[in-house]
């Protein structure tokens, strides 16, 4: 006869075997950020070495046939601590804002998000704790199974007991060891598979701290810093400029409580368009230039977010990827960001967005447009390289231009080159370049120079551009792009023979003379 329940019988507020498998599907985005709750807790534990191992066990092929061990050599803990540690809400830091964890909730809730069966073993040294036979320091160990607790057998934290063997050697001083058995919720089923992408994630997340001396590996793999925002010398990638200064904002913790303030730092960097623009899209893939765009969320040196974060009315375009941003924000902060238990997005206050958002989407907007011209330079430079390297082959047949240049060729090189980056770094074995540039004068063209250069500037606003050349630029023709190749040599021709008349008062028929010589050496090449 089944027993009847009364508003008198017992009624925990936890149905602890439903909360189990409840819990196992809320939370993480997947196995590198449960990994992550693992790697966080052994920084707290001022681990300078962790060692993650992934095996397949029975041959790989069945469900839950890989096994994810974390291994550090962190300060370890005490029998009471590791029980605690167990607990879902059961750190001993709970609330604490000095380090990356709050909660309690990390290891028993990553674990169990990935594996039915998690075991703890800890060692430190400590006279107060009894020493096994042999030199080895005294590990602890205790465990949570996940079908014991759905079958009630389970109800509590087993005691924490001296460990008969252990599954890796345990050999520095004191630390921690984490195994999860039995993983049937693994983003892949291949070892490789997940030893790469956790690779990925883990030297994005951690990078400030493998920068600071930390080492962590995989399956004996070094883990190396990805920078995002490829500006660390010491990352695997690297080659940006950092955009302008850094910004310092003091955000108030609550705006209903002016009086208690944290800092937030944001930082941009521009990538190398010109270097990086020629690179194939597969290895842009892999540096993380495609569709890379977005802002870094980094909370006490690690990274919780990276999404489109702080940019008001703009919206995401190829462009964005040529530039990045990082915003680093103290720990009390962490209700002003909406952090989560979890550490894996931020949800920003509206007193936060008021702050942040007015400055960065006008970065981020200008550093946009910047990619965009810097892309635009560099299509017009592959449109004009077959006239200027028609030119620069037929150089050495002309007399050399003189040494002395106008004051005004000098002044419009200067402010190419403000508006041009690329200018800087184009090909030195080119002797002459090819422009578009408003030079807020009636001609349709000018020049430019320095001793080793002379670059052809065609003005976009003349209706000689927009009539005859734009229409040329513009067509897909092959008979098309010969005649605008000619009439760019023609122009050329022109504004060299005007370099070549500096400083010299000359008749008009002198200057035409070697501008037609200029113009039949030029068109003997094609």
């Amino acid at each position: 006869m089944k027993s009847l329940q009364t508003a008198d019988s017992a009624c925990p507020i936890i149905a602890l075997d439903r909360f189990i498998q409840a819990t196992r599907d809320s939370g993480y985005k997947g196995t590198a950020s449960a990994i992550s709750e693992l790697v966080d807790n052994s920084i707290q534990a001022e681990a300078r070495r962790i060692e993650i191992l992934i095996t397949a066990v029975d041959g790989g092929t069945t469900e839950g046939a890989i096994e994810v061990s974390v291994r550090d050599d962190g300060v370890g803990m005490d029998p009471f601590t590791l029980r605690q540690a167990l607990r879902f809400g059961g750190s001993t830091r709970f609330g604490d804002r000095t380090g990356l964890g709050r909660y309690g909730m990390g290891l028993p809730n990553a674990s169990l998000s990935q594996a039915r069966h998690v075991a703890v073993y800890t060692w430190r040294q400590s006279p107060a704790t009894p020493r096994p036979a042999g030199d080895g320091p005294a590990v602890f160990t205790s465990y949570l199974d996940v079908d014991e607790i759905a079958q009630k057998r389970m109800e509590e934290v087993p005691r924490p007991e001296l460990a008969k063997s252990t599954p890796m050697t345990c050999s520095s001083p004191s630390g921690t060891l984490v195994v999860w058995s039995r993983c049937d919720r693994l983003d892949n089923r291949r070892v490789s598979t997940i030893a790469r992408k956790l690779e990925t994630e883990l030297a994005r997340r951690f990078r400030h701290y493998l920068w600071a001396g930390l080492r962590i590996t995989i399956n004996g793999e070094s883990v190396r810093a990805f920078d995002p925002l490829y500006l660390h010398p010491a990352a695997a990638i690297t080659g940006a400029q950092q955009f302008g200064d850094e910004l310092r904002y003091e955000v108030c913790v609550d705006h209903n409580n002016p009086a208690v303030i944290g800092v937030v730092r944001v930082r941009f960097s521009e990538l190398p368009v010109h270097e990086w623009q020629s690179l194939s899209n597969d290895a842009k893939r892999k540096r993380g230039i495609s569709k890379g765009s977005g802002v870094s969320i980094v909370r006490a040196g690690r990274e919780v977010d990276y999404g489109w974060f702080f940019m008001g009315a703009k919206h995401r375009e190829n462009y964005d990827d040529w530039w990045r941003c990082e915003v680093h924000f103290d720990p009390v902060l962490d209700e002003a960001f909406g952090i989560t238990h979890t550490k894996q997005q931020v949800r920003p206050s509206a007193h936060l967005l008021e702050a942040l958002t007015s400055d960065i989407e006008a970065i981020a907007r200008a550093l946009s447009a910047r990619a965009r011209k810097a892309h635009q330079a560099i299509k017009q430079n592959e449109r004009f390289s077959e006239a200027a390297n028609v030119a620069t082959r037929q150089d050495k047949l002309l007399k050399p231009l003189p040494k002395r240049i106008e004051a005004d060729a000098k002044a419009l090189l200067t402010r190419l080159e403000h508006d041009h980056p690329g200018l800087r770094k184009s090909s030195q074995a080119s002797k002459y370049m090819i422009v578009e540039s408003a030079i807020h004068e009636t001609p349709f063209f000018s020049y430019a120079r320095d001793q080793n250069k002379l670059i052809l500037v065609l003005n976009p606003e003349h209706p000689f551009y927009r009539e005859i050349y734009k229409p040329l630029v513009e067509s897909e023709l092959p008979r098309d792009q010969q005649l605008r190749t000619y009439i760019e040599l023609f122009l050329l021709a022109a504004a060299r023979s005007e370099a070549a008349s500096a400083g010299k008062s000359l008749p008009v028929s002198k200057y035409r003379h070697d501008w037609s010589n200029t113009i039949a050496t030029f068109f003997n090449d094609k």
